[in-house]
């Protein structure tokens, strides 16, 4: 499936002092679909950042996962580091 800007990841807790946010994100999509370069295609306008860390669910399989912002090009933010466990 494809990322939904009207169901956009959720800030849980700012950067303090410089560090990484922390996000969550729930949907149907795979976590395989949500690890694709640039899935988050508003990512910049949300405030997401590189080295943000990003609590991921997959509502259709109830699995979870967490993974980092690597990059943000043109707006869109791509997260790595995902493996999903239940």
């Amino acid at each position: 499936m494809a990322y939904s800007t009207s169901n956009p990841p959720a800030l849980v807790s700012q950067a303090i002092a410089g560090g990484p946010s922390l996000w969550f994100y729930s949907s149907a999509d795979a976590i395989a679909d949500v690890d694709a370069a640039g899935y988050f295609s508003n990512g910049g306008d949300l405030g997401m950042k590189v080295g943000d860390s990003l609590i991921i669910v997959d509502t259709t399989n109830s699995l979870s996962s967490m993974g980092q912002v690597s990059t943000l090009s043109s707006g869109a933010a791509t997260v790595v580091g995902l493996t999903a466990f239940p």
